[in-house]
Order: structure tokens, then C-alpha cells, then sequence
């Protein structure tokens, strides 16, 4: 029967492109005796699936017979996936009104908000005389990805069905937009209603939304009030009790540092994957509990490239350099490779410890492995050099970077600037500007300690104030501390205390620190007396307060307060650490 043989073609043209042999589909395309609307619709299909070949589908499409909603909808697809919305358009207009809603404007409507072309995507909804769920859903999650909220939300109103889609879409837009309060509040009205299932991605959404907004709470609301035995309701719920599903269990209470419980649901598990895994390792480090992390590590039945580096960068989180170092090369010695941000983590800890030789040699082993052009590699082998001195092969790692981001500029600039090259540091951030690299805190820290190191008072003062003014971005403690130090260095000391007096917090050791060593280069007692008490109060065993009290008072020939400063630090038992160093 040719029906028959006709179908029996396409099937086998099917199953070629299917495979990828879009040239054999197409042989057996050409070889058919007979074609129907379904063989055009097959091969076209073929070339779109094919690396895009979206103009071979488009001649044939000139070229059928007939067609029918399938052959419209092909080609829509085509020319979206290829970005050429113009032809989309085209077919679009040409096609039948019948044919027209909503699939075919729901494929041209997705793909302008896949291309973050809303007004394009609005104009498709607004135009369509039949929408259904997938329509609104699209266009809700459109309306998140770009903030318009409120729109988005609107349009989740008045729909009168919702998918667990079109619930996501709208919790995930709240919490990416800051909104965390009323996506909880949509959260637990979809729960309420139960007409749809909870999943594993919006169980995802609400646990990073609860690590992020540190809302501890919230986190114990959605497992079950906050009571272990409760932790599973939410898994029975869910029809599909994945691995996945306690994934995101265990992730979420790690999110919310509750790494207890997390243990606890990690120890239910029926089954466990290298995730699961990894992520509670993460958590252990995460929490200082870095033996305890080892220990899970050494159960590990399969180790990747991710759990060696969550347990290294675990180490160096918490300042165990040295444990670093030395897992690291039990990773070298087993089968699994290091990764960039393995190779990262390594060189931040050589970089705190100052090991020149362990930063050189991961240096070269990234050579080895073609990883030297990694950007995260990159800026971690500039922070490297840098920490241990080494200013010119910092700059030229830093000048090698192709695309260097803020991180890339931070780095450099505080090289420059803690290496004595102030001048160095304030040409690399104007440059950094000029090739449209925002600044952070970062960057003006870095920017400060070179105003410092420089004595540049007038170009300091404008760069602070311009922080909030051009970068909208607000000074921290530190920043504080580097503009007094500044200020008080050269000499503006009543300026410097004027400035700590106006700080919206309450400054640090750091501020008063750099107040004290000012009062001690100019000589001013009273202004010696203000930063030690604070000093005193908030770091009663520090004895640098009373030394440079009383050696302030012995150079201005007042020995009565000299010896009264010695008696009350003799008094409280205060004693001088001696000096020690890491550099042998």
C-alpha cells in the first residue's frame, strides 16, 4: 500500500536524523517514491536539529505540496532557534489565522524571551485571540527575568490555571528580584491549594532564597516546622521522591547552617550520589568542622574533581593553609585531576602564607595542564606573586589576561599599592574605568591603601566621597580606616576624628589604631588618649595602646603620665607580645 510505504520512509528518514545522519535522511528522502506533508515535516525537522541548518528546511518548505500546522510550526521554530526573527515573522504573518493560536505564537513568543526581547514578546501575547497556560507562563516568567514584578504578577492572577511551572516562575522572579517575604507568602498559598505538586527545583528556589536572605526560619517552616522527624513531609508530598528531592533537603538546611540536621536527612537517604555528598562536605568546612568533613571525604565511595576541591577550598576557608597544600597533593597523587578553582584555592593558600616556591611550582603545574589562560587561575597567580612580593611576574600574569574582570583589576591595584607602586595603582584603576570594569569595595580599598602609601590627601578625599556619589556604592569599616590613616599621616588628625565621629557604625580596632599611630608621629596626646581608650575597651589584652601612650608622654617630657600609663598596664596584667615573622 503506498500509505504505508510512504510512512515506512519517513520512519527510517526519522530514525537517520535522529542518529545525526542528516545526509542519509536526506538520501532516503530523495530515493522516496512518494512524499506527504509528514515526510517534508521529518526532513526539515532533520536540518533544523542539524547544527541549525535552518535555510535547507526553508527550501523545502517553498517547495511542499501542502502543508499543514506541523510544517509552520517547524519552520517558526527554525528561524528562532537561528535568531532571525525577522523571517520567524514571516512565516508567522503568512500562516493561517485557524493555525495560529497558541502554538505557533507561543513558539514565537517564547523565543523573544529567550532572547530578552520582552517588548517583541509582549507585542505576540498581546496580539493572540486564544492564549492558554503555556502562553501565560511564559510570559509571567518573561516579566520576572527582566523585574517587572508587578506585571508578572498581574498576569499570575487572573490566569485560571496555574502549572507547577507558572508557580515557580513567580516564587523564583520574588526571590531574584529581593522579594523574599512575599515569595514565602506564594509559596505557602501554593501548598495551601495543593492542585499542584511541590518539586525539587522549587524546593531549590526556597532553600538558596533562605541560605542568601539568611531567613533561618523560613528554612525550618518548609521542613517541617523545624523538628527532624518532620524533615520529610515535604518528600512525601513529592510523587517523585528523587535523589534530587534530598538533594535539595540537605542543601537547603547546609544554606541555612543547620548542618546537624542536614547530617541527620543525609543519613535517611536510600541512595547518595557524589553531590550529596559534596554538599554536606561543603557544609561541615562551612561551619569551621573540618575534621569532620575529612571523615566524610575518606567514606566517599567515588571522589570527582568537585569533592577534592570542596574539601581544599574547605581548608583554606578556614585558614588551614597547610592542610591545603597537603591535600592538594594527595589529589595529584590519586587519578582525579585538579580543576581552575582547585588550582585557585592552592594559590590563595600559598599566597597567605607567603610560600613563593609551592606558588611557583602550582604555577608550573598549570602550565603543564593548559590551564594557565583560566581567568580564575589567572587572577589567583597575580594575588600570589603579589602577596609574596613578587611585583613584576604579578604584572605580567596581570598583562597577559585577554578579558580581565574587577577581580583581575583588584588584584593588580592592591599589588601595586601594597607593594609601594601607589602611582602604578591610581594609572591601573583609571584604566580599569576607561575599559568599562566597575569598581567595588574592593577596588577602592585598593585604591585608598595607594592614596596611603603615596600621601595623595587631596586624590584620597575624592575617591572616598565619590565611593556613593558616582559608584552608589557605601564605604565600609575599612575604607574608614584607610581614610584616617591617611588623614592622620599627613597631619589633618582633627579632620580624621571629625570623620571617625561621623562613621554610621561603630569603628573597629582598625580606625583607632590608625588614629593612635597618627597621634604618635604628630605628638598628640589628647588625641592619643581618645583612640587608646577605645582601643582598651575593645581589646583589653592589647598592650599597643599603653606603649604608645607612654612612650608619647616620655617624649613630651611627662614622666608622671608615663609612669601612671606603666603602673595601670602593669596593673591589669597587660604583657607585649614579641615580635615574630614569617619570613626566615
Amino acid at each position: 500500500m503506498p500509505s504505508k510505504d510512504t510512512i515506512t520512509w519517513t520512519a527510517m528518514l526519522t530514525a537517520y536524523a535522529e542518529n545525526g545522519q542528516t545526509s542519509l535522511a536526506r538520501k532516503v528522502f530523495d530515493e522516496m517514491p512518494q512524499r506527504n506533508v509528514a515526510s517534508y515535516n521529518a526532513m526539515m525537522t532533520a536540518y533544523i536539529r542539524s547544527k541549525g541548518n535552518v535555510d535547507e528546511a526553508y527550501q523545502l518548505f517553498c517547495v511542499m505540496p501542502e502543508r499543514n500546522v506541523v510544517s509552520y510550526i517547524v519552520m517558526i521554530t527554525g528561524f528562532v532557534k537561528a535568531g532571525m526573527f525577522d523571517q520567524a515573522e514571516r512565516i508567522y504573518c503568512s500562516l493561517p489565522v485557524k493555525w495560529r493560536e497558541p502554538v505557533c505564537s507561543n513558539v514565537l513568543l517564547n523565543g523573544y524571551l529567550k532572547a530578552g526581547r520582552i517588548e517583541e514578546a509582549v507585542r505576540v501575547f498581546e496580539g493572540m485571540s486564544e492564549r492558554n497556560v503555556v502562553s501565560q507562563s511564559c510570559m509571567v516568567d518573561g516579566y520576572c527575568k527582566v523585574g517587572r514584578i508587578g506585571d508578572a504578577r498581574n498576569l499570575f492572577d487572573v490566569m485560571v490555571e496555574r502549572t507547577v511551572v507558572t508557580w515557580t516562575a513567580m516564587i523564583d522572579g520574588y526571590m531574584k528580584n529581593g522579594m523574599f517575604e512575599t515569595g514565602f507568602e506564594l509559596f505557602l498559598d501554593m501548598r495551601r491549594e495543593r492542585i499542584v505538586e511541590v518539586n525539587s527545583i522549587i524546593m531549590s528556589i526556597m532553600f538558596e532564597a533562605c541560605g542568601g536572605f539568611g531567613r533561618r526560619g523560613e528554612g525550618f517552616q518548609m521542613h517541617g516546622f523545624g523538628f527532624v522527624d518532620e524533615a520529610t513531609k515535604i518528600l512525601h508530598m513529592m510523587s517523585n521522591k528523587n535523589i534530587v528531592s534530598w538533594n535539595s533537603l540537605i542543601a537547603g538546611y547546609v544554606q541555612c547552617a543547620e548542618i546537624e540536621v542536614a547530617f541527620k536527612l543525609f543519613e535517611m537517604m536510600p541512595e547518595k550520589d557524589v553531590v550529596t555528598w559534596t554538599v554536606l562536605i561543603s557544609g561541615f568546612s562551612s561551619k569551621g568542622m573540618t575534621k569532620k568533613a575529612i571523615q566524610l571525604f575518606l567514606l566517599m565511595p567515588d571522589k570527582d574533581d568537585v569533592a577534592w576541591t570542596a574539601l581544599v577550598s574547605g581548608f583554606v576557608n578556614n585558614e588551614e593553609y597547610v592542610e591545603a597544600l597537603c591535600w592538594f597533593i594527595k589529589m595529584l597523587r590519586s587519578t582525579i585531576r585538579p580543576n581552575p578553582l582547585t588550582l585557585s584555592s592552592v594559590l590563595s593558600a600559598s599566597a597567605s602564607l607567603a610560600a613563593l616556591n609551592e606558588g611557583m611550582q602550582i604555577h608550573s603545574f598549570s602550565l603543564k595542564v593548559n590551564m594557565e589562560c583560566n581567568l580564575s587561575v589567572q587572577n589567583a597567580l597575580v594575588s600570589m606573586y603579589s602577596k609574596c612580593g613578587n611585583v613584576i611576574d604579578a604584572s605580567r600574569i596581570f598583562t597577559n589576561i585577554v578579558s580581565p574582570n574587577t577581580v583581575s583589576f583588584n588584584s593588580m591595584i592592591i599589588c601595586f599599592a601594597q607593594n609601594g607602586f601607589g602611582e602604578e595603582a591610581l594609572n591601573l584603576f583609571w584604566s580599569m574605568q576607561n575599559e568599562g570594569c566597575e569598581p567595588n569595595q574592593i577596588t577602592f580599598l585598593g585604591v585608598l591603601s595607594a592614596c596611603v602609601h603615596v600621601g595623595l590627601v587631596k586624590e584620597g578625599r575624592q575617591f572616598f566621597y565619590s565611593m556613593q556619589s558616582l559608584h552608589n556604592i557605601e564605604p565600609g569599616p575599612d575604607h574608614y580606616a584607610c581614610m584616617v590613616d591617611l588623614l592622620g599621616r599627613s597631619g589633618f588628625l582633627d579632620e580624621a576624628v571629625e570623620l571617625i565621629y561621623s562613621m554610621p557604625f561603630e569603628p573597629h580596632a582598625g580606625v583607632w589604631g590608625a588614629l593612635l599611630s597618627a597621634s604618635r608621629t604628630h605628638l598628640r596626646p589628647d588625641l592619643a588618649e581618645l583612640a587608646s581608650r577605645h582601643l582598651i575597651k575593645s581589646e583589653p589584652d592589647n598592650a599597643a595602646p599603653y606603649v604608645v601612650l607612654s612612650n608619647i608622654y616620655s617624649s613630651l617630657g611627662k614622666v608622671k603620665d608615663e609612669d601612671q600609663v606603666r603602673m595601670t598596664k602593669k596593673t591589669k596584667g597587660v604583657k607585649k607580645s614579641p615580635g615574630c615573622s614569617w619570613v626566615t
